[in-house]
């Protein structure tokens, strides 16, 4: 229950934060490390994503292990479980990194 009320917490406060942008127009550090980096992230920081439990998790690190690291957001549509509606909910909180 502890883990779900966390994920769940965690889920919100991504999907609630807002980009502080640099005066050059970059994300500040403290919003890029609040989100999900696909090529470093685990199964459970990954579950925090809304539509990714710990199969699809499981999934996203046996593809990323297969193939390499991620190199653009839009290849999580390979991953089986992952189409475009779910793609279009996580993008906002995943990074490439």
């Amino acid at each position: 229950m502890k883990k779900l009320i966390i994920a769940v917490l965690t889920a919100l406060a991504l999907a609630t934060a807002v980009p502080v942008l640099a005066a050059d127009g970059t994300e500040s550090a403290a919003v890029a490390q609040s989100m999900v980096n696909l090529n470093t992230a685990g199964v459970e920081e990954l579950q925090v994503l809304p539509g990714v439990g710990e199969v699809t998790a499981e999934r996203i690190l046996a593809y990323r292990e297969e193939n390499g690291a991620f190199t653009k957001i839009a290849d999580l549509t390979e991953v089986r479980g992952i189409g475009a509606k779910t793609l279009e909910k996580i993008r906002p909180m995943v990074v490439i990194q």
